[in-house]
């Protein structure tokens, strides 16, 4: 065998489409983007939310409340750090606020608003406060003798 003998498997190289190259090629004068429209013309490719005419899906839509960005609007959801009952077993003292759970590594950020979610126990009475509680949280602190403080956001 020699450098010159060797060629790839055989269909495993495809020539190019050589488009435009007259009639005989049989992509010529078209160039295989057949007659008319939005497909035939130069850099005028259909859009992803080009719909024939017909009003686009975003343009159909009602816009979102919220802060303005561009044309659009988008929702700003309020974002909680959540803790459950069962993070709390291990959190020092008879208060638990956001500043305690900061310190056991439950909440990350500084500015971030902590939910209590009441998915486990209390084992003690405690004053849990926290800028919102799922009404399971709240049953389960209280029935343990427990209070829950609400704060502002």
């Amino acid at each position: 065998m020699r450098l010159n003998e060797i060629s790839p498997a055989p269909g495993s190289k495809k020539a190019r489409k050589r488009v435009g190259r007259g009639t005989g090629s049989g992509h010529g004068k078209t160039s295989g983007r057949g007659n008319k429209g939005a497909g035939a013309r130069s850099g005028a490719s259909p859009q992803a939310a080009y719909e024939g005419g017909q009003m686009p899906l975003q343009r159909r839509l009602p816009r979102l409340k919220g802060e303005a960005r561009g044309r659009h609007t988008v929702a700003r959801p309020t974002v909680y750090a959540a803790v459950n009952l069962s993070e709390l077993e291990g959190v020092p003292g008879d208060t638990i606020g956001p500043d305690e759970l900061r310190a056991a590594g439950l909440v990350r950020k500084k500015a971030e608003l902590v939910k209590i979610l009441g998915d486990g126990e209390v084992g003690r009475a405690v004053t849990v406060r926290a800028h919102a509680f799922s009404r399971s949280a709240k049953e389960k602190i209280e029935a343990g003798g427990g209070s829950v403080e609400l704060l502002e956001r």
